[in-house]
């Protein structure tokens, strides 16, 4: 197993983590936002306010991407573990 094949196995799940966690991380940034916005109109200043409607919409982000996601790292699994042997060597 070369370099070259150790870089391309590393920067292929490196944006398998990217592509994966992009809309987690879309949809809580946008609750945060949507929520500090709400925050600063009202005086509002309470911390926890923020938590409950982030872990929600991350919940619900997971049920409807969640087959998408996991399909990605399937996909990427049996990828490596068909050239499982190509490795070894």
């Amino acid at each position: 197993m070369t370099t070259e094949v150790v870089i391309d196995i590393a920067r292929e799940a490196l944006w398998l983590i990217i592509k994966c966690s992009a809309p987690l991380l879309l949809v809580s940034l946008i609750v945060g936002l949507v929520i500090s916005i709400f925050q600063t109109v009202t005086s509002i200043q309470e911390q926890t306010l923020t938590f409950v409607p982030k872990i929600l919409s991350i919940f619900i982000t997971i049920i409807l991407c969640g087959g998408w996601i996991m399909n990605n790292i399937v996909e990427f699994m049996q990828k490596l573990f068909e050239n499982f042997s190509t490795y070894v060597r």
